[in-house]
């Protein structure tokens, strides 16, 4: 029950309303514990599958082992948000205009805070490994986009508000597949295959829709609900105008780094025929 209590004196910080029930804080809870242990199990099922399906698998060093599970549940919480986020933004019926009487910036559901909760336990988990692992995992860009996505995502799923705009940000997750691809073709000695330049290329096109295009529509999308968005209690809303912007300069950052890369493998694929 401790961790109940710091969780409801944290809500009271992010929300003046009784959104964060004691009810509702075990649900959290258990959702952050069961992206956890997920990240667990399929670690070590990325261990057991590779070493039986990959013949080099064995060969790689313990520092590469590890990295290589890890992109494994990282590449695993990559298609669940990014399924769930597609589901809740677009089939689902939560920000349809007529469905609902509460501001879009204040809907949420049971499920999608299931979703946030477990996405919420795949960033400790993954940060953790980063941190005890620094810097073999993952440099201070990986540290900052962990910590800043956590602080979204914890705010939202307290309050109970800006929930369409933390999917939006959790479908930009759909490019880690591509990314996590990329490394594990070049571990394994393919970097000069088909499969590792038609990967980079759709890499490539991904991060534009997804984080470059998206993250457009995200700041347009804002503008024009601003009236709504300044309904936000006062920590989400200055988050919301400093949080996205951050991310979104990392991600242009990010593009510029495959756009050379692809390049690079074109160039270098052309010269090989």
């Amino acid at each position: 029950m401790g961790f109940a209590f710091s969780f409801g004196s944290l809500a009271g910080l992010v929300s003046s309303s009784d959104f964060a029930t004691p009810n509702k804080e075990i649900q959290w809870l258990g959702s952050v514990f069961t992206g956890i242990i997920f990240c667990v199990i399929v670690y070590r099922l990325t261990a057991i599958l590779s070493s039986l399906l990959f013949k080099g698998y064995d060969k790689l060093s313990s520092a590469q082992k590890i990295e290589w599970n890890n992109r494994g549940f990282s590449t695993f919480h990559a298609l669940f948000a990014s399924f769930m986020s597609f589901y809740l933004l677009v089939l689902s019926d939560i920000f349809n205009k007529d469905s609902h009487e509460e501001l879009i910036i204040n809907r949420s559901s049971t499920f999608s805070n299931l979703v946030l909760g477990i996405s919420i336990g795949y960033f400790l988990a993954d940060l953790a490994m980063i941190l005890w692992h620094f810097p073999a995992l993952g440099g201070l860009e990986y540290v900052l986009h962990h910590g800043l996505s956590m602080f979204s995502i914890i705010q939202s799923l307290l309050s109970g508000q800006g929930l369409i705009y933390i999917l939006m940000v959790l479908f930009s997750e759909s490019t880690t597949p591509f990314v996590n691809l990329r490394w594990h073709l070049d571990i394994a000695g393919l970097k000069s295959s088909k499969l590792y330049v038609w990967n980079g290329i759709a890499l490539f096109f991904g991060w534009l829709i997804a984080r470059i295009f998206l993250f457009m529509f995200f700041f347009i999308h804002m503008w024009t609900h601003f009236d709504e968005v300044k309904e936000i209690f006062p920590l989400g809303f200055y988050s919301l105008l400093v949080v996205p912007p951050m991310l979104a300069m990392m991600n242009l950052f990010w593009f510029w780094k495959i756009a050379k890369g692809l390049v690079k493998t074109i160039s270098k694929a052309k010269h090989s025929k």
